[in-house]
C-alpha cells in the first residue's frame, strides 16, 4: 500500500525533472534562452569595438567595399543583423555597416552622444552626489544595471548615470520566435 501512495508522487517528481530539463535544454550557461541566430545571441543587442581600427564594409564578406574605417576601441555598436562570421552594426550616429566578428567584444560600453557632459553620481538617485563627469564622445564600461540606472567606469572613477543619458546602455534584448 505504502508503495502505491508514493507513485503518484515520484511520478510528479519525475515529470518535473524532465520538464526543467526541456526548458533548460534550450539555454546557454547563465540560464539565457538561446537565440536563433548564427551566433546564438540576441538581435538587436550591444557590443564593443575590439580594435582601434575596424574597417566598415557595405556587405557581409571581404569582397565588399570598404566604406570607412572607425578608429575607436571599446566604442559601443549595436548588431542589428548577422551572419555566422559578419555582423551588421549600427554605431552611435546611426550609421550601419558589416564588420567582421573577430573584430567586436561582448564587452558592453556605452557612450556620451549629447552635447555637454553629464554627471557620474555616487548612487543611482538625481539627488546623489556627484562622483565624476562625463565628457562628450566619452566611453565607458558599462558594469551593471538597476532600473533606469547604469553603473559605469570612465578613468578609473565609477558612477551611476540614467540610461537615457548615454548611447548603448539599452536593456537587455529577448531572443525573437525564428518567423518562418
Amino acid at each position: 500500500m505504502r508503495s502505491e501512495m508514493l507513485a503518484p508522487t515520484n511520478k510528479a517528481l519525475l515529470l518535473a525533472v524532465m520538464a526543467t530539463a526541456i526548458l533548460l535544454a534550450g539555454c546557454n550557461r547563465r540560464g539565457e534562452a538561446e537565440c536563433d541566430t548564427p551566433s546564438r545571441q540576441p538581435v538587436p543587442r550591444f557590443v564593443a569595438l575590439e580594435y582601434n581600427e575596424i574597417n566598415a564594409r557595405n556587405g557581409p564578406g571581404e569582397d565588399h567595399r570598404i566604406l570607412w574605417t572607425w578608429r575607436a576601441k571599446g566604442m559601443p555598436v549595436e548588431v542589428i543583423a548577422e551572419t555566422s562570421d559578419w555582423r551588421r552594426v549600427r554605431g552611435p550616429d546611426g550609421a550601419s555597416a558589416w564588420v567582421h566578428k573577430r573584430g567586436l567584444i561582448g564587452d558592453q560600453a556605452v557612450m556620451r552622444v549629447k552635447p555637454g557632459q553629464v554627471a557620474l553620481l555616487a548612487e543611482p538617485r538625481d539627488d546623489a552626489k556627484v562622483a565624476a563627469w562625463l565628457n562628450p564622445k566619452a566611453v565607458a564600461l558599462l558594469e551593471k544595471a538597476n532600473g533606469d540606472w547604469r553603473q559605469v567606469k570612465a578613468g578609473g572613477r565609477r558612477g551611476w548615470v540614467r540610461a537615457s543619458e548615454v548611447w548603448g546602455a539599452g536593456g537587455p534584448t529577448p531572443c525573437r520566435p525564428r518567423e518562418h
